[in-house]
């Protein structure tokens, strides 16, 4: 049988899938303004405004998460 995941496994699985989805909002939009010939400054600032978007969607998806998990852990 299947061991159940330790809160550590968790944690760095946790960790792992947000730093996935910080990387991959925080990546696209300097990417997107390379199809547009852009200056330094235009892919810095893209970069910038996708680094603060992505730092606040994971924030947001982590207080939203929290909620569930702990509504089904007052019902144990």
């Amino acid at each position: 049988m299947v061991e159940p995941m330790s809160r550590e496994e968790r944690d760095a699985g946790n960790r792992k899938i947000k730093l996935g989805f910080l990387l991959l909002v925080a990546v696209s939009p300097p990417l997107i303004t390379l199809l547009g010939d852009p200056t330094v400054g235009q892919v810095a600032i893209a970069a910038g405004g996708g680094l603060l978007l992505g730092l606040l969607l994971v924030w947001y998806l982590g207080r939203l998460a929290s909620e569930f998990t702990e509504g089904s852990r007052r019902l144990r």
